[in-house]
């Protein structure tokens, strides 16, 4: 089986299961669920699904109970939905990936801040180091009245 096929079912499982998540699960643990990636071998017989989940981590740990009590569920609409031959287990793993991305924004964010408060003083010593530098700079114009004549190179 080719790595396309493979690529091909894994969207296909992504999107089945994160439609059932959003639209059909009625757990009231599974909030705030984003599936961002499926990873799944090349026999189609386990699926490793990577999600989000917004929240503090006894909301993420709640959530993954609850993801993990729906398996059988998702993994009916799985068999429901998809034409293969066998159907995949489920497994879900919580991807820290956006949480960390959120982290280093607000890090980058704060250390922006910082420079922006340090700016003004700086500022103005480097105003001062352009002007000098400026007026120490005369533009150069090339010399077109020399006597040099064009190289003729006729045969």
């Amino acid at each position: 089986m080719s790595s396309r096929r493979t690529a091909k079912v894994a969207e296909a499982i992504r999107q089945v299961v994160s439609t059932a998540i959003l639209f059909e699960l009625r757990d009231p643990r599974v909030q705030n669920v984003t599936v961002l990636r499926v990873e799944t071998p090349v026999d189609l017989r386990t699926s490793k699904i990577y999600v989000s989940v917004l929240g503090d981590e006894k909301t993420q740990r709640l959530t993954m109970k609850g993801l993990t009590a729906s398996c059988g569920f998702l993994q009916s609409k799985i068999a429901k939905l998809l034409d293969l031959r066998f159907t995949p287990v489920l497994t879900f793993i919580l991807d820290q990936g956006v949480k960390k991305s959120i982290e280093t924004s607000r890090l980058l964010r704060k250390l922006d801040i910082e420079d922006a408060s340090r700016a003004p003083h700086e500022s103005v010593e480097s105003e001062d180091q352009e002007t000098d530098l400026s007026d120490s700079l005369e533009p150069s114009t090339p010399d077109f009245d020399s006597e040099e004549e064009p190289d003729d190179e006729t045969e």
